[in-house]
């Protein structure tokens, strides 16, 4: 019988959390409810606020004893993270419901589990943007329609499916399959496919490829299976994400990307893959300070703006300054005749002297060892030569 946590605040959510242990309990399931509301609570848990608030590294007091609501949302949210932490081998699924501050508090007690637990959040949030409580992790939010407040036709029909999804996720869990392969993670945008797709096949036999779309989420997700063990190396072919944050884009990753990289030690093939852009949403989105800039309009939706070579030399650098502090195999791939499928000859992108500029910050400022070096070749990104020479050098250093 699959042990499901069900979270939500029994001080202003204790008639949904009732009619929702009643349906997880009616579908089979073990159910544990934790109360993680900041004041007095109106119904019975199993385990309650003070059991979850001693979590909090200044104790249960920095919770429950604060007046403001700010504050003591926020405590609840650091001691629910710990609490799922430490939990998370008892904990075969969870679900949450919750209004803003809920929301907040069970979201990061969630992604502190690992991939491949079932999460739902029932929230009334979910119609919007959903990345701060997402992040990295594989969280289903579910949009709540109603407001939290109190049992209706509606809220019914919601909690009932939601409880039927839980349930169906944690009484028929994946069976991991039996292969030995081990799993390489690869960074991969529209303009980098033919590279990676390439590089996949070529190492088809031998590793379990795990391919991650390059825009901000991907790389963050990417780094965060790097650094729980589940990948075993990368082949980075697509860094386009350290563009958008070293130049003002809509799709970095954050100034932590590549942090996994120096910290696990493991392999690393790493090239400069659609790093002749950067990405922005709308044209009427795009800064002021661009407007004189090389456009290329991929869609309604999406512009992406041609990098300068002033831009490449400060990407090439910030990517020289993480590796350099690597102690693990790395093996930096240069191909000189384009970055992506707008970097070619007479193509939209086509800017030899940017390429230049950002390939000579990079072999003036790698420290090259026997460890970490770089492969500088006369080809196009997506060669299928490149491909192969990007595959063997990850056997190489593998």
């Amino acid at each position: 019988m699959p042990v499901i946590y069900l979270v939500g605040t029994s001080d202003t959510k204790a008639e949904e959390i009732s009619y929702l242990q009643g349906l997880l309990t009616n579908g089979g399931a073990e159910v544990c409810a934790v109360d993680v509301g900041i004041r007095a609570a109106l119904s019975v848990m199993d385990i309650t606020q003070a059991e979850v608030a001693q979590h909090h590294t200044s104790g249960a007091a920095a919770v429950l004893g604060s007046e403001d609501r700010g504050q003591a949302v926020a405590a609840m949210t650091s001691a629910f993270a710990k609490f799922c932490a430490a939990h998370k081998h008892q904990i075969d699924a969870i679900i949450g419901i919750g209004g803003g501050g809920g929301t907040s508090i069970i979201t990061a007690g969630m992604r502190e589990l690992p991939y491949g637990v079932p999460k739902v959040m029932v929230s009334t949030l979910a119609s919007g943007d959903v990345s701060p409580f997402v992040g990295t992790s594989d969280i289903i939010m579910m949009p709540s329609v109603t407001d939290l407040a109190g049992l209706n036709q509606i809220s019914r029909h919601i909690l009932h499916n939601a409880a039927q999804a839980i349930l169906g996720m944690a009484e028929h869990p994946h069976v991991a399959g039996g292969g030995s392969k081990p799993s390489i993670g690869l960074s991969m945008f529209g303009v980098t496919t033919p590279c990676v797709t390439q590089i996949t096949a070529m190492l088809a036999d031998d590793f379990d490829s795990v391919v991650f779309h390059a825009t901000g989420t991907g790389g963050r997700s990417m780094e965060q299976l790097l650094s729980e063990g589940m990948l075993s190396g990368l082949i980075d072919m697509t860094t386009t994400e350290i563009a958008d944050e070293v130049v003002g884009g809509v799709l970095s990753a954050g100034a932590a990307r590549l942090d996994a990289v120096v910290a696990s030690g493991k392999p690393y093939v790493g090239s400069v893959g659609a790093l002749d852009m950067v990405n922005f949403w709308a044209p009427s989105t795009v800064p002021e300070a661009f407007k004189d800039r090389l456009f290329y309009h991929h869609n309604a939706n999406v512009t992406l703006m041609r990098t300068s070579a002033n831009d490449c030399e400060r990407i090439g650098t910030w990517i020289v300054d993480k590796l350099n502090m690597s102690t693990g195999p790395v093996c930096l791939m240069l191909p000189e005749k384009g970055v992506s499928a707008l970097d070619i000859e007479d193509g939209p992108f086509w800017d030899p002297p940017a390429n230049t500029a950002l390939f000579s910050a990079i072999e003036r400022g790698l420290n090259q060892t026997d460890q970490r070096r770089i492969k500088r070749l006369p080809l196009h990104i997506n060669d299928p030569a490149f491909s192969a020479a990007a595959a063997q050098a990850y056997r190489d250093i593998s």
